[in-house]
């Protein structure tokens, strides 16, 4: 599903990045929770955070105006 306030294209393409950098940190044996928090995503609810939330989450991380400004390469 596709957030009404982002662009589809965007979003398109923040939920491939967020695909891949999912599934390597699944590849080292991480957990979604891991994911989030590499993304500086806090897990939300008492529940185990699946794949599929995650990645959305990160997604909707990546189409946060401002998100280029805080996430800067060294």
């Amino acid at each position: 599903m596709i957030p009404s306030h982002i662009n589809p294209i965007q979003w398109n393409q923040s939920v491939g990045y967020a695909r891949q950098a999912a599934a390597r940190i699944f590849r080292d044996g991480g957990t979604p929770a891991d994911a989030m928090r590499a993304f500086g995503i806090e897990p939300y609810g008492s529940g185990e955070a699946d794949w599929s939330k995650a990645v959305a989450a990160i997604a909707e991380m990546l189409c946060t105006p401002g998100a280029a400004e805080i996430r800067r390469a060294a």
